[in-house]
C-alpha cells in the first residue's frame, strides 16, 4: 500500500475502461483546473473519498471506480464561458479570432458552429477590441477539443496532401 494514501481513501491510477451493465452513478464534481493535474484528491456527492494518482489526466465522464452496483463518475462543473458564434463569419475571420485567443495563450475549443473560451478579462477584452459579437454561456468547458470539417484532401487544394 502507498504510505500518501490514508485507510479508506480509493486511489485511482486510470480510469474505469469497461462498466458494467445497470450500474447506479455516482458523481464525484470537480472544477476544469483540478481535473487537469494529475494528483489531486476528490470527494463523490455520497462522501466516498478518493486520491488520484494518474500517469495521464482524466476528462469529464470518465469512470474513475467501480464497486457493487455504483460506478464513480468525474462530472467538470459548468463555468461561465464566451461563445463566439461562426454563422455570417467567413473562415478567414474564424481563423483570425481563433489565431488572437491562442496568441494570448487562451484556451479554446470549437465545433463548426462556434468557438468557446472561459469567461475571463483578457478574452472579453479581445473579442470587444475586435468587435466579436459574442454570447455568455454557462457550460462545461472542455479545451483543446475541436470539431473539423470533413473535406477530403483534395477539395483542400494541391499543397495540403496527406501522403503516409
Amino acid at each position: 500500500m502507498n504510505p500518501s494514501v490514508q485507510p479508506g481513501l480509493i486511489l485511482v491510477t486510470a480510469a474505469v475502461a469497461e462498466v458494467r451493465e445497470g450500474m447506479r452513478e455516482i458523481a464525484i464534481a470537480v472544477d476544469r483546473r483540478t481535473l487537469a493535474k494529475r494528483l489531486w484528491r476528490g470527494t463523490a456527492e455520497d462522501g466516498v473519498e478518493f486520491g488520484f494518482e494518474l500517469q495521464k489526466r482524466l476528462t469529464h465522464g470518465a469512470i474513475a471506480h467501480q464497486a457493487n452496483q455504483s460506478c464513480y463518475v468525474l462530472r467538470q462543473h459548468p463555468e461561465p464561458c464566451l461563445v463566439v458564434p461562426f454563422e455570417n463569419l467567413p473562415p478567414s475571420a474564424v481563423a483570425g479570432i481563433s489565431w488572437a485567443v491562442g496568441n494570448l495563450h487562451l484556451e479554446f475549443s470549437s465545433d463548426l458552429e462556434r468557438m468557446v473560451t472561459p469567461d475571463e478579462p483578457a478574452a472579453r477584452r479581445l473579442l470587444e477590441r475586435l468587435g466579436i459579437t459574442f454570447q455568455t454561456q454557462t457550460l462545461v468547458f472542455r479545451a483543446g477539443h475541436f470539431k473539423r470539417h470533413a473535406a477530403a484532401p483534395q477539395e483542400l487544394g494541391t499543397s495540403h496532401r496527406h501522403d503516409l
